[in-house]
């Protein structure tokens, strides 16, 4: 077994029995804590690329749910969606509804958007409730639409693949970290399979860092 295939053997032995007992990146019943407002505003200069993950701490059973966002280069219109799996399944096949969705417009009616869970493919019990944003001195734009369209497509997966018989996680970090790398986003943590998303998103250190109220 190589490094990489230890490194994922041992993080499933850490975390399996956790994970499992989650329905990863589904909807919960409660609100999340709002964190303080961020110090820095993005949004505001369109010369450069700039990237947003969304945050919901208590989905998935506490483990967190996250979402994403990005600007095309040179405006002021973001792309931004996630992939939300309302069935709390652990696993979907690939072409199944995991609740992927993604939409686009301006920054203000991003955040707008995602305080408000306006396009979420169902009934969504609570909104995201804080986002982490950093500006990019590299973008992809059009690589990142390539890979939504993948993340949208790939099915839903924690832990042993049913056709493989792998274990691995296609969830909403693995659809957020995906997109975002896409995109050249600079400043981007990698996010291992089997990532809690609650601890990934304490690792984007260089990230403004503030709470989501409903607008």
């Amino acid at each position: 077994m190589g490094g990489w295939g230890r490194k994922r053997a041992f993080r499933w032995a850490l975390l399996a029995g956790a994970v499992a007992a989650a329905a990863a990146c589904g909807p919960v019943g409660t609100g999340a804590a709002a964190r303080p407002s961020a110090t820095r505003a993005h949004g505001t200069s369109v010369a450069s690329g700039g990237a947003c993950v969304f945050v919901k701490p208590d989905g998935a059973q506490k483990f967190g749910h996250v979402g994403w966002g990005f600007r095309i280069t040179g405006s002021d219109h973001w792309v931004y969606g996630a992939v939300e799996n309302p069935s709390n399944a652990l696993y979907t096949p690939p072409g199944g509804d995991i609740g992927a969705w993604h939409a686009e417009g301006t920054y203000a009616r991003m955040l707008r958007d995602m305080s408000r869970d306006a396009h979420y493919p169902g009934n969504s019990t609570h909104p995201y409730s804080r986002y982490r944003c950093t500006d990019s001195s590299t973008s992809d734009v059009k690589a990142a639409h390539a890979m939504i369209r993948t993340v949208e497509e790939r099915g839903f997966l924690v832990g042993v693949d049913p056709q493989t018989g792998d274990l691995g996680s296609r969830d909403c970090l693995d659809a957020t970290y995906d997109v975002l790398r896409a995109y050249r986003t600079r400043h981007l943590t990698p996010a291992y399979p089997t990532e809690i998303p609650n601890m990934w998103v304490e690792t984007l250190v260089l990230w403004s860092d503030g709470a989501l109220k409903p607008r």
